[in-house]
C-alpha cells in the first residue's frame, strides 16, 4: 500500500512537492483544512512566506491539529518557510522577532539568513545518510540554530545548519522539490512508513 502524505496547500511549492512524492510512490492530499489531515502518514510544509503562512494556519484552524499530529509521532517536514513555522524561536539576523509559530522543534530559525531573493543560490551539500552530495537550492533561506541536544544537525554549510531533525520533526532550509533528486523525499517517506 502506498504511503498517504499530506502537503500543506496554502502557499509555496505545493505542486512541486506533490509531484516529487508521486514520483517516489506516494498518494498525496493538499491540506487546506483539518479534515484533510485524516489518515495521512506524513505532512510536508512547503516554503512560501512564513508570516502569511502562520496567519493562514490560524485562520483555517490548522495549528492545533498539526500539533496533535506531531504529538502522535506523525513525521512532519518543513522546507524553507515551513521550517521557520516549525521552530520554537524566530529571528532575523541578530534580533528575535515576535512571530507566532507551531513551536514543534527546539530550533531558532533565522529568516532570510543568506539574503533576499536576489541572493538565491545552488550549492552541493553533504547530507547525513546520503552517499553523494545533494543539489541544495537556497531561496531566501533561513539558518537553523539548535536549542537542545534533541535537535540533530543532518546537514551544514559554512554559515551553519541547514537541515535539522528533532525526532519526527524535520526542518530544512533548502528546496529539494526544485531539483530532480528524490533522495531526501525518499528519506522522509521511509520515516513515514516506519512510523506507521
Amino acid at each position: 500500500m502506498k504511503p498517504h502524505i499530506g502537503v500543506l496547500a496554502l502557499q509555496g511549492g505545493v505542486a512541486e512537492h506533490m509531484d516529487m512524492l508521486d514520483t517516489v510512490g506516494c498518494t498525496t492530499v493538499g491540506v487546506r483544512c483539518p479534515s484533510d489531515l485524516r489518515g495521512i502518514k506524513g505532512l510536508v510544509m512547503p516554503g512560501g512566506e512564513s508570516t502569511a503562512l502562520i496567519k493562514l494556519l490560524i485562520r483555517w484552524d490548522l495549528v492545533s491539529p498539526i500539533r496533535e499530529l506531531a504529538g502522535a509521532g506523525i513525521p512532519i517536514w518543513g522546507t524553507c518557510a515551513g521550517s521557520v513555522l516549525l521552530s520554537s524561536e524566530i529571528s532575523e539576523k541578530s534580533h528575535r522577532i515576535n512571530q507566532p509559530s507551531l513551536e514543534l522543534a527546539p530550533v531558532r530559525a533565522e529568516r532570510n539568513s543568506f539574503g533576499r531573493q536576489a541572493a538565491s543560490f545552488q550549492e552541493d551539500i553533504i547530507i547525513s545518510g546520503l552517499d553523494k552530495p545533494f543539489p541544495g537550492v537556497f531561496i531566501r533561506a533561513p539558518l537553523l540554530f539548535p536549542l537542545s541536544d534533541s535537535a540533530e544537525v543532518i546537514c551544514s554549510v559554512s554559515e551553519g545548519a541547514v537541515f535539522v531533525r528533532c525526532g519526527n520533526i524535520w526542518l530544512c532550509s533548502f528546496h529539494p522539490e526544485l531539483t530532480d533528486d528524490t533522495r531526501v523525499h525518499r528519506m522522509f517517506i521511509e520515516e513515514a512508513v516506519i512510523g506507521s
